[in-house]
């Protein structure tokens, strides 16, 4: 007796887990905002959620402006004495390219969606569906590698704090993953505050580093000698200024990292609080909330891209930024500790390590908001990757592998990372020249074909000078080509069908036949005779034994993008020739659609039992599930049984297939 209640409770644990990780599935399915409604105006239930612009740029914020972390040590290695120049370069692409086309990707996709949903309106079917997982794999790798990156980083400024570098030394990868761990942790907890700790975050990091430049630019005006000696090693070693130019030109791929913004900054639009009279189609309010935000977040990191890697070229030594010497990948925070002391360096360490901590935040955002909108709706994913802490466990897991694998280190992964973030802004800029090319604005379409062969030239020069970035990337893309077919592969037998909409003819069609017994005939649609109507209706009375007297419904499904893994079903009553009553409807794949009726027709007529006729096919198995599973066709007869199997156990209930 006493080992019942055991077996009573002992379920409720794993039942409680699966429940606290689908929390939010479940959460949305109770408010009903799961459904596929029309667009409702944006002043919704999730308004009073949502924040004012300067508000999320602190968010976005967490990954752009914490770049300054490691930006100056990094572009002090790839341009050495040109750092500042070449800064100035990258200044102006972020101002005159990056900026123009991020506010027009604003514009043009709303939602957070980026320029992939742009992109995605633009090739239909498998193709589209192969580019999109393609740039997902490299959105992945931006926001993954901004994740390890900007751990590694925090990690690196821990363990060379002079007062705690002798017994935290040799353990940055330790502390790194420590941090991803904490990180995930936030998330999984639910990650509800986020907006108002980076506001903090944000506003006292800035604040330290405007002490920081401030008395940078303060020590060379009392010492000008160094801002000579700079000039006259600059010119010794380059010669004229067109050679200097020249040659920050081509150091500008390098420094691609300090782009890296921008992409979060459209990731985070469903967070920006708009207008009472915008509608989700046109979120007017959010739309210029988001211009505000990439305006300003561009002025304020470009002003400071521009003093921090003037005054770290001129006040560090080259050496100091070689791999292992103190100012490599923290140079504020070596002048921070040289010129306010350990009090003020330290104060600076720890902001700088929360925010670099935190700015994964901002990238796992991203990850959340742009995943769960392709892969589920593609089919190419489980149902729980809609839920954010599932997903949040499996981003975790590979961002401690790919911490493992760049052994924690900052500029082992730059080079992963500037892939990423230039692959996505250049397919941005592409996005944005055909949108406005379609719109005829044709000056703004070649001014946006200038930026993006700009940035596609960048893309390769980066590629080329650091392949292992191309080759991080090509990996995330095949582990998601991978993952998604297998899902799509698993899930392929679901009823895909969102909802089923009868027009009136068809719901009188179904109402007619539930005062006798329900029978459909499956046909082509491209057979349209009344001559094929009355053979197949003789075929099936011959076949099956059914009385001359009997009402049959014809059903033709037209297969639409087969790509495509959920359809609403539209179902059109007619009568042709006279005499024979036939429904028609489009979807992605037949026999699902056919199974999602028959259960709809059953559920319409109080529990009667449909039954189905159809025709065998012709042709090989494996050919047929082949067509089955690409192209939406194959096995009809079959394939329809299945789906309504995994549908409805109940045999007694399900509606019966009959094949002649």
């Amino acid at each position: 007796m006493s080992a019942s209640p055991r077996s009573g409770t002992a379920p409720a644990r794993p039942e409680r887990l699966m429940s606290w990780l689908l929390e939010d599935i479940e959460q949305a399915t109770q408010s009903g905002s799961g459904s596929r409604s029309a667009p409702a105006p944006a002043e919704s239930h999730e308004q009073h959620d949502k924040q004012v612009w300067w508000k999320v740029m602190c968010l976005t914020g967490l990954d752009y402006f914490s770049t300054l972390g490691y930006q100056p040590g990094i572009a002090a290695l790839a341009a050495g004495l040109l750092s500042p120049l070449a800064t100035v370069v990258l200044v102006v692409v972020t101002l005159l390219g990056a900026l123009p086309v991020y506010r027009r990707v604003a514009e043009e996709s709303p939602r957070g969606a980026g320029s992939i949903a742009m992109l995605e309106k633009l090739m239909p079917s498998w193709r589209g569906k192969l580019f999109v997982l393609a740039l997902l794999g490299f959105a992945a790798t931006d926001f993954l590698i901004t994740i390890t990156l900007s751990a590694a980083d925090g990690a690196a400024h821990l363990v060379e704090n002079p007062g705690l570098s002798g017994f935290l030394h040799g353990h940055q990868m330790l502390i790194t993953l420590i941090l991803v761990a904490m990180l995930g942790g936030v998330f999984l907890k639910g990650f509800t505050e986020a907006i108002g700790l980076a506001v903090w975050l944000v506003g006292a990091y800035l604040l330290l580093n405007v002490v920081v430049v401030c008395v940078g630019l303060w020590k060379l005006l009392q010492a000008p000698h160094l801002t000579v000696h700079w000039a006259d090693a600059l010119t010794l070693q380059h010669g004229n200024p067109a050679v200097m130019v020249g040659l920050a030109l081509l150091s500008f791929p390098k420094l691609a990292l300090g782009l890296s913004g921008f992409e979060t900054g459209v990731a985070v639009m469903p967070h920006i609080k708009g207008d009472p009279t915008d509608v989700e189609a046109k979120p007017a309010g959010t739309i210029r909330g988001t211009k505000k935000l990439l305006t300003t977040a561009a002025v304020i990191m470009s002003v400071f891209l521009i003093t921090t890697s003037f005054i770290t070229t001129v006040l560090i030594p080259q050496s100091a930024f070689q791999d292992g010497g103190p100012a490599n990948g923290r140079a504020l925070a070596y002048l921070a500790h040289l010129y306010l002391g350990p009090v003020f360096g330290t104060c600076y360490d720890f902001s700088t390590i929360a925010i670099l901590w935190f700015a994964g935040a901002s990238a796992m955002a991203g990850l959340l908001n742009l995943m769960p909108k392709y892969l589920p709706r593609y089919g190419m994913a489980p149902h729980w990757a809609r839920a954010m802490r599932p997903m949040v466990i499996v981003f975790i897991v590979i961002a401690f592998v790919v911490t493992w694998l760049f052994d924690a280190n900052v500029d082992a992964q730059s080079g992963a990372y500037a892939t990423g973030v230039l692959v996505l802004i250049s397919s941005a800029a592409v996005a944005v020249t055909i949108a406005a090319w379609r719109a005829r604005q044709r000056n703004r379409a070649w001014l946006f074909g200038v930026i993006a062969a700009i940035f596609f030239y960048t893309t390769v020069a980066n590629v080329i000078e650091r392949p292992d970035g191309v080759k991080i990337g090509a990996c995330f893309i095949a582990g998601i080509i991978l993952v998604s077919m297998l899902s799509r592969l698993v899930r392929a037998f679901e009823l895909r069908v969102t909802d089923v909409v009868l027009d009136d003819l068809a719901a009188g069609f179904v109402r007619d036949l539930a005062r006798r017994r329900v029978q459909f005939i499956a046909v082509k649609p491209e057979h349209d005779s009344a001559a094929v109507y009355r053979d197949k209706l003789e075929q099936i009375r011959d076949d099956h034994g059914r009385p001359d007297g009997e009402d049959f419904v014809f059903v033709e499904v037209s297969v639409g993008d087969p790509s495509d893994f959920e359809t609403e079903l539209n179902i059109r009553g007619e009568i042709r020739h006279g005499r024979y009553r036939v429904l028609t409807l489009q979807s992605s794949t037949i026999a699902n659609a056919l199974a999602a009726f028959l259960l709809d027709v059953r559920d319409r007529t109080d529990g009667r039992r449909p039954h189905i006729y159809f025709d065998w096919t012709e042709g090989n198995p494996i050919s047929q599930l082949l067509r089955f599973l690409f192209l939406g066709q194959g096995e009809v007869a079959p394939l329809t049984r299945e789906v309504l199997r995994e549908a409805e156990p109940n045999r007694a209930t399900r509606p019966k297939v009959h094949v002649g």
